[in-house]
């Protein structure tokens, strides 16, 4: 692997899985270069491009922004990215050896974003809310170094332990209860390189983005055995590029293997996240 940057901050994994049980997310500072991150930009506006364009590749998800999920040859870094010892050895530590790679994409807000609703990525189990057992992790790295008036990510440390059983979905808390998640909030800003790991459950949502510059953000999605997110996506490789991946991903990758891509029509429409809330 290539990343640039030496990879023996894995001895803090135990730290930082400690830190992911106590707020939901953890971050590893400089896990990848920065050329390395303008490199990851290029292919997301590409496939942003790309998707844009045609029904069902880009789904919104509120005003001025969408989700794209992509192929993993669409990265240039995929190998490098799936075989991070940062990322590798959060996932095994939180969801165990046979861990899986389900999705892939970014999310691309633009000028004139607006604050989404308060929420979570998909509804709680009995496995987290009651045994506090994370069964889904969600890796992110942003495409350009983020500032205030780029809509940061905003998260409500510790709510992943929230049971939401009486939110709509299980997935959007009533609008009366969001002072309890804005007493809470935490932006984020990170830099090119940067990488944080999150539990989907954890309470967040994307702020008003006033900036010309697009903040593009890739979404790595990897489950526990058994989690089911992969229902949600359809990941497909070459047999060329397959045969070329190590043996440590192939392990991994709950893709299917094609003679030809095909366009990706996404399945996760989250409905709630279409309005704006101010």
């Amino acid at each position: 692997m290539n990343t640039g940057v030496e990879t023996s901050l894995i001895d803090s994994i135990d730290r930082d899985v400690a830190i992911l049980e106590r707020d939901g997310v953890a971050g590893r500072k400089r896990g990848f270069t920065a050329e390395w991150a303008d490199r990851l930009r290029d292919d997301m506006m590409t496939a942003f491009w790309d998707a844009i364009q045609r029904p069902g590749g880009a789904i919104g998800r509120g005003p001025r922004r969408w989700y794209v999920e992509l192929h993993p040859e669409a990265l240039t870094g995929f190998v490098d990215l799936v075989t991070h010892p940062w990322i590798t050895g959060m996932a095994e530590r939180v969801l165990g050896a046979d861990y899986q790679i389900v999705e892939i994409g970014f999310d691309m807000p633009v000028q004139g974003a607006r604050n989404q609703p308060w929420h979570r990525d998909f509804p709680s189990t009995v496995e987290t809310y009651r045994d506090h057992r994370i069964t889904s992790l969600a890796f992110n790295l942003t495409g350009v170094d983020v500032t205030p008036d780029m809509g940061p990510f905003e998260v409500a440390p510790g709510t992943q332990w929230d049971d939401g059983l009486d939110w709509k979905g299980g997935m959007f808390p009533d609008r009366a209860v969001w002072p309890r998640f804005e007493a809470k909030a935490v932006r984020k800003y990170p830099q090119r390189g940067d990488i944080s790991c999150r539990s989907a459950l954890t309470v967040h949502r994307g702020t008003t983005h006033l900036s010309p510059i697009s903040r593009p953000v890739l979404v790595l999605g990897i489950d526990a055995p058994g989690a089911g997110h992969s229902a949600f996506h359809d990941m497909m490789v070459t047999q060329h590029f397959h045969d070329a991946l190590p043996a440590s991903v192939h392990k991994h990758l709950v893709c299917r293997v094609v003679e030809e891509l095909i366009p990706i029509t996404q399945k996760h429409d989250i409905e709630g996240l279409l309005m704006a809330t101010e």
